[in-house]
């Protein structure tokens, strides 16, 4: 009988440990799961020193998010490290920051943060279902005289009409911009002129280099503590355009503005901003049927823009305004007039 009890005593303590070990094995693995690889500055990374982290950080390449989004070739030629070290850097920097897969849900929960800026016009507002929008690169295309720098000038005013404090940086490559005009806007909005014109950040590019080093430099302007909302080039392909002349150089052309688009639509996805891009047109002489006008930068443009507009002027002094292209929105048109006020519906 002794033996017995003393056997079934056994068996339970047998039975508990297992249950100990048990619980032990749960609680270490949710303590895997939960923990979570961390990188707190650019030094955490693999292959990074005091020389290097300096390098990246004259170049804009100072938080983990900006390495993590980042390509090893730009990390190669800035760094001056080698492929597989660069590889390593980013590789870290997208672990430390959970980038990959996220659901359909999530990503409408983020999508809430888009904010959207009207041009003035009820009609080209409806045809992008609210206004321009953040974190997306809108290109206006047009002849000249179709009112591609009133609707950039005009979004300047628009800013401080519905987000107060914002700054807008105006990137101008054609020396078209106007602080009287933005004066008469502003009047016609109802706001100070000189409250306006101080939260507009302009800056002359000289050439396609100086161009592309001046949207670099947003980023230095949003660490300094300016609240920019709104970017706008006018226009992206004037200085690629006569820089780079004849068939044999349009690779290295469309690379640079490949680049160079590429900075733009980093910019407004991690700082949530609104891009605004003009853009040239050309006449294709081998259409015979239709409207011959082409916007200049061919696919490499068409395909970095998320919204493309078409401008053309109507009839009786109006402009229309055509949406050939967007990834929710259906093509559609809306006719506007630019009043000594600004842009107006008819």
């Amino acid at each position: 009988m002794m033996e017995q009890e003393y056997v079934l005593d056994e068996e339970i303590d047998v039975e508990k440990s297992a249950k100990k070990r048990k619980m032990k094995e749960v609680k270490e693995i949710k303590e895997v799961k939960e923990e979570k690889p961390k990188a707190v500055s650019v030094m955490d990374l693999p292959g990074i020193g005091p020389a290097t982290a300096e390098k990246l950080a004259d170049a804009g390449y100072d938080t983990i998010l900006s390495i993590a989004v980042s390509s090893p070739g730009e990390m190669v030629e800035i760094a001056g490290v080698s492929e597989a070290v660069a590889r390593k850097m980013i590789q870290m920097a997208r672990s430390s920051m959970e980038m990959g897969f996220e659901s359909g849900d999530q990503l409408l929960k983020r999508r809430e943060k888009v904010i959207r800026l009207s041009t003035g016009s009820t009609e080209i507002d409806k045809l992008l279902a609210g206004g321009l929008e953040s974190g997306a690169i809108t290109e206006c295309f047009g002849q000249y005289g179709s009112s591609k720098t009133q609707v950039a000038h005009q979004l300047c005013v628009n800013l401080q009409k519905y987000f107060p404090g914002a700054v807008a940086v105006y990137i101008d490559t054609e020396n078209t911009f106007r602080p009287e005009r933005i004066k008469d806007m502003a009047i016609g909005a109802g706001l100070d002129t000189t409250d306006v014109l101080q939260h507009i950040k302009v800056a002359r590019a000289y050439n396609s280099d100086h161009q592309m080093l001046l949207a670099e430099k947003v980023e230095d302007l949003i660490k300094q503590g300016n609240d920019v909302k709104l970017v706008i080039v006018d226009s992206l392909t004037a200085h690629f355009r006569a820089e780079f002349v004849g068939r044999g150089t349009l690779a290295d052309r469309q690379q640079k503005i490949n680049k160079h688009m590429h900075t733009l639509s980093r910019l407004a996805d991690l700082s949530n901003a609104i891009v605004y891009v003009t853009n040239q047109v050309m006449s294709k002489p081998d259409q015979f049927f239709g409207d011959p006008t082409e916007a200049i930068g061919g696919h490499i443009v068409g395909h970095n823009s998320t919204f493309r507009i078409y401008l053309r002027k109507g009839k009786k002094g109006t402009r229309v305004a055509k949406l050939i292209d967007s990834p929710n929105l259906p093509d559609g048109e809306a006719t506007f007039i630019v009043t000594e006020e600004g842009i107006k519906d008819v």
